[in-house]
């Protein structure tokens, strides 16, 4: 279970970092729209997915095998 929160995590993270990038490159060149998305959907949808993966990786820092007890 923690390897795969631990992928989840890095994954989403990751799509993150690139969303949050692709609307950061697009407001630079002055597009405002990326397809059908305003830029500013898209950076908040790149934050939430980099908060999603620091969720996924705190829970598999804190969750226990069943030998920690």
């Amino acid at each position: 279970m923690k390897s795969a929160l631990v992928w989840i995590g890095r994954a989403a993270g990751a799509i993150g970092v690139a969303i949050c990038a692709l609307a950061l490159v697009a407001r630079v060149t002055a597009h405002y729209t990326v397809g059908s998305y305003q830029v500013g959907t898209l950076l908040l949808a790149g934050t939430a997915a980099m908060v999603a993966g620091c969720l996924a990786l705190l829970w598999a820092l804190t969750s226990r095998d069943g030998q920690d007890r």
